[in-house]
């Protein structure tokens, strides 16, 4: 395995780590996340892909924006520092919203998409008490009860269940610094995923454990209904940090769906 800093607009540093070889795969992580949201798939992937995970800006080992800055555009710079002409993407929450908008906007970089309990532009969650909360902490970059609403929201099998171990302090460590990368996110309303997904032309999966948050399924569904070809998997077991509730039947999935 090897680990890259990776130069990115306005200065910043993007953290990344490679390992293995064959078609080349890249994992995105979701809000509140880093790169270990991938630890107990990524060794398995590497043994049939050239599999690279990395820290989104202002997550884990990442720099923190300086200045506006595009997700996707980070994501180009991955995929061209790797030298990878295409890849397959696979990215959960905030990270299948950013793999669904690279998609449209750079079509020929990629290969396949799994979308895990993923995120899309456009889509309009109901309002409710805890969804308020929630955009209320971030509004406010208050990293304590961030934490607390993303454990509480996204992580409902609790403490008990598989991975906990490495959400919390994921979590905890990353509260403050996703506040900060999501108010420097430059986003372009005008352009929005959820009108365009006919467009996508690659090999789609859309996965969502069957203990996520509800609307989490509404999206999938819109997922499926939308993208040509697009198929459903639910998974039994897992919250929204499926990779590390249920990362057997995930890897199951993406060796069986990426390439």
């Amino acid at each position: 395995m090897e680990t890259e800093l990776i130069t990115v607009g306005g200065g910043g540093r993007i953290w990344a780590e490679e390992a293995g070889d064959g078609p080349p795969l890249v994992l995105l992580h979701g809000s509140v996340h880093d790169s270990r949201l991938w630890d107990r798939v990524f060794a398995g992937l590497a043994r049939h892909h050239t599999v690279v995970r990395y820290d989104a800006r202002g997550h884990g080992r990442s720099t923190p924006p300086t200045a506006p800055f595009r997700y996707e555009d980070d994501l180009l710079a991955v995929l061209d520092r790797f030298g990878f002409r295409d890849a397959g993407l696979v990215g959960l929450s905030m990270g299948g919203e950013v793999a669904l908008d690279f998609t449209l906007e750079h079509p020929e970089r990629v290969r396949s998409l799994t979308l895990i309990a993923a995120s899309a532009g456009g889509h309009e969650w109901p309002r409710s008490p805890e969804t308020n909360a929630y955009a209320a902490a971030y509004r406010a970059s208050d990293a304590r009860r961030i934490a607390e609403l993303e454990l509480t929201l996204w992580a409902g099998l609790g403490d008990r269940a598989p991975g906990f171990e490495v959400i919390e302090p994921m979590v905890r460590e990353n509260a403050e610094a996703a506040a900060a990368a999501e108010k420097g996110h430059a986003l372009d309303p005008a352009e929005v995923a959820v009108e365009r997904l006919d467009r996508i032309g690659v090999p789609t999966t859309v996965v969502v454990g069957d203990h996520d948050h509800p609307e989490i399924g509404v999206i999938a569904g819109r997922l499926v209904d939308g993208i040509p070809g697009a198929r459903l998997e639910l998974v039994a077991g897992a919250d929204h940090y499926l990779p590390l509730r249920a990362p057997g039947r995930l890897l199951e999935l993406l060796l069986g769906s990426a390439s």
